[in-house]
């Protein structure tokens, strides 16, 4: 009977704690709560991430910190070793234990990692910005052009180095050789020089370019996958052959899924932490310095250049730490924000699709006492 049925469907409420148990039931109902609950497990998800970010925060920030006291302790050494009072030999001791901290902070920054992924060696989340960018179709006098957003921490958008294409044709049977050296040595300089103004002092950055048996020419920047150009034998025009960016796609090591969405991403970026990128190679503090004569400058003590590249050095671990320390406050107030979300999402998809059971138990006994 109807009663019956009723009565069976009320038990089964009851027991399950759910208003909605299939479609029938409530088709625009399950509709609406099966994206929440979809939206909830993503946030769920997100949290996880976003404590698992902290993680690499707080591992990277432990090495760096380990790192300003290798510094600091190697910052007194330089001080010690500008002492006139020290002789060759407690110069000598004094260099020893410098070099020794300097190769141990080489080793940190090789080693440090959280998994597999590296976070002090500059790969972490600092590759993503470098991308190659040309015409499809590009003839004698065109430009060639790589445009850098990032390097190791360092802010350097406003670059975009171009070059212009020399064409050459040797003999009609060669049509269509081209010549990129001078392209690529003007490339590189203007590189250079913006990387050094933007205060870029990682590994080298160079552009290259090299034409193969088949006159593709491959165009590459420090060997990441280019774009390859192919001559068409019968003049100077340089067409596409094909075409592959150099900057990385998809997910970075650096970037963290912080909602339940494609696109809510947070991005962390550690420069190279190491005795290349921090200016400290080729220190010695046991070298002489010359006063200024005869319109020569002074050249300073190796001690006194010492003090000068670890104070710079200093500055730099302090100012990525300092970033750090950010993005772990940034990551915090996410999870906060994270965790009311699913609480209120939660709500809602309750609301919808959960039993109530007070006025479930009246509909069952009502119905109960009609049979």
């Amino acid at each position: 009977s109807v009663t019956d049925n009723q009565m069976s469907k009320s038990l089964e409420k009851l027991s399950s704690g759910f208003r909605i148990n299939r479609a029938a039931d409530d088709a625009a109902g399950l509709s609406i709560s099966e994206g929440l609950r979809s939206q909830v497990g993503g946030l769920k998800v997100a949290v996880r991430n976003a404590q698992d970010a902290i993680s690499v925060v707080q591992t990277a920030e432990g090495a760096l910190n380990e790192t300003t006291s290798m510094l600091q302790r190697m910052r007194d050494l330089a001080v010690q070793a500008n002492n006139a009072s020290l002789d060759a030999e407690a110069k000598n001791a004094a260099q020893a234990e410098f070099s020794q901290l300097r190769s141990e902070i080489d080793r940190v920054s090789d080693t440090t990692s959280f998994g597999k992924s590296k976070l002090l060696d500059g790969s972490f989340g600092n590759t993503q910005g470098l991308s190659t960018a040309s015409p499809a179709v590009l003839a004698d006098g065109d430009a060639l052009g790589i445009k850098i957003d990032e390097l190791n921490g360092v802010d350097v958008s406003a670059l975009d180095i171009k070059a212009s294409v020399t064409a050459s044709v040797n003999t009609p049977a060669e049509a269509g050789d081209t010549t990129m050296d001078s392209a690529v040595a003007d490339m590189n300089k203007q590189l250079s020089d913006a990387l050094k103004t933007a205060g870029y002092n990682g590994d080298e950055i160079t552009v290259s370019a090299k034409m193969d048996a088949d006159k593709k020419i491959t165009w590459q920047v420090n060997s990441a996958g280019g774009q390859t150009f192919k001559t068409d034998g019968t003049d100077t025009t340089i067409v596409a052959a094909s075409t592959s960016s150099a900057a990385r796609t998809g997910a970075t090591p650096g970037d963290f899924q912080i909602g339940a969405n494609a696109d809510e991403k947070l991005n962390i970026s550690i420069g190279a932490v190491n005795s290349q990128s921090l200016g400290l190679r080729g220190l010695d503090l046991t070298t002489a310095g010359t006063a200024a004569s005869a319109g020569v400058d002074a050249v300073p003590s190796g001690a006194e250049a010492a003090i000068t590249a670890l104070d710079k050095a200093i500055t730099t671990v302090s100012d990525q730490r300092a970033k750090l320390g950010a993005s772990q406050n940034r990551f915090e107030h996410t999870i906060n924000n994270l965790n009311t979300a699913v609480e209120n999402l939660s709500a809602s998809e309750s609301r919808i699709r959960d039993t109530d059971m007070a006025q479930e138990m009246v509909s069952f006994t009502r119905n109960q006492i009609l049979t």
